[in-house]
């Protein structure tokens, strides 16, 4: 399952180093997080991606505190 999300972040370096760390994720088969477009694109197994986002935002938040998911 591939899902994009709006996302806030503050700096293209912050983007590469959640962008990197999601990555690492384990269900994790894509990540793309982009500081212009303030925008992140997952991609992961169907049936755990509830689980893998939980991961995703607990990983992005130790790595940039300010990172957010928008509506």
């Amino acid at each position: 399952m591939k899902k994009k999300f709006k996302i806030e972040v503050d700096c293209a370096n912050c983007a590469a180093k959640v962008e990197h760390a999601i990555q690492q994720i384990e269900g994790v088969e894509e990540a793309s997080v982009g500081f212009m477009t303030q925008k992140m694109v997952i991609s992961a197994a169907e049936d755990r991606f509830d689980e893998i986002m939980e991961e995703v935002i607990r990983v992005a938040k130790r790595v940039e505190p300010d990172f957010e998911i928008l509506d």
